[in-house]
């Protein structure tokens, strides 16, 4: 019964395995996007619902500019690798919500939710370009779906795997609900694990080179980053991240193969 168990356990992860873009990482990924896409337009829309949207028009239209420039090179790159049918159902959306938290988030979907407290940190375009890159490619590297699966895999076991999927879609909203957090504090999404946070700096780095913003800007946002929050203490949502240090020494080590994707746009030398 043991050998049963573990060979049908084996079965359904390597059916439920995704490759993460870029990275080439292997993740855990059971919940088709069928699913949780209805469940993050939901969430998105409670937590629009519940903030207090900004009426500062220079800023908002700066984060929707930024963002729409994001998504079409997401768009882009998914398209030039074959990997256009993994956007199938997002609903790009971009809001500027008025609180002092320093954060960001994108739900899966293309749901971007920032709060004007970043925009002193951000500072200007390239800023805002940083940090939206990052945070669509969590949605990108379906960080959250990942997430999902392993709570799936944790509460029911493989035997329920796909009976929890197929039959109950209330299994399925419990284990978004836990994922995300949604609708708590500033309706934040619980922090990524350091991995998942890495991937989405590689990810961010191709994203905002694509569109056309230097990524080199990304160490000097952290380091701006850095002298604002300081360590300790640091923001709550950044509880589970990278050092601010670690981080930067990082994207300067990536930064090589970013910049080969980075196309200034004309008449600018470093945006």
């Amino acid at each position: 019964m043991k050998k049963q168990f573990s060979i049908l356990l084996t079965a359904i992860l390597l059916v439920g395995c995704a490759t993460v873009p870029i990275t080439g990482r292997k993740q855990l990924a059971l919940i088709p996007n069928s699913q949780i896409l209805p469940l993050s337009y939901s969430s998105y829309q409670e937590v629009l619902k519940e903030s207090k949207l900004s009426t500062n028009q220079q800023q908002v239209t700066l984060v929707k500019n930024v963002g729409a420039k994001i998504q079409h090179a997401v768009e882009e790159f998914m398209a030039k690798n074959k990997l256009s049918d993994d956007l199938e159902g997002y609903a790009w959306e971009f809001n500027l919500i008025e609180d002092d938290a320093m954060n960001a988030w994108c739900m899966p979907g293309g749901k971007v939710a920032f709060y004007t407290g970043i925009l002193p940190v951000c500072q200007d375009e390239a800023g805002v370009a940083v940090v939206m890159g990052h945070e669509v490619a969590h949605a990108i590297a379906n960080h959250g779906g990942e997430r999902m699966s392993q709570g799936l895999v944790q509460q029911l076991g493989g035997l329920a795997l796909t009976v929890a999927i197929q039959e109950k879609p209330e299994q399925t909203q419990a284990l978004f609900f836990t994922a995300y957090a949604i609708g708590t504090t500033y309706g934040a999404m619980l922090p990524y694990s350091r991995l998942h946070e890495s991937e989405a700096d590689k990810l961010g780095l191709i994203f905002m080179a694509m569109a056309g913003y230097n990524p080199m800007n990304a160490p000097v946002f952290w380091r701006r980053m850095d002298d604002i929050a300081g360590s300790p203490p640091v923001p709550e949502w950044m509880s589970t991240h990278p050092s601010h240090e670690h981080r930067i020494e990082d994207l300067n080590a990536y930064m090589p193969k970013a910049m080969k994707y980075y196309k200034p746009p004309h008449g600018t030398l470093n945006r």
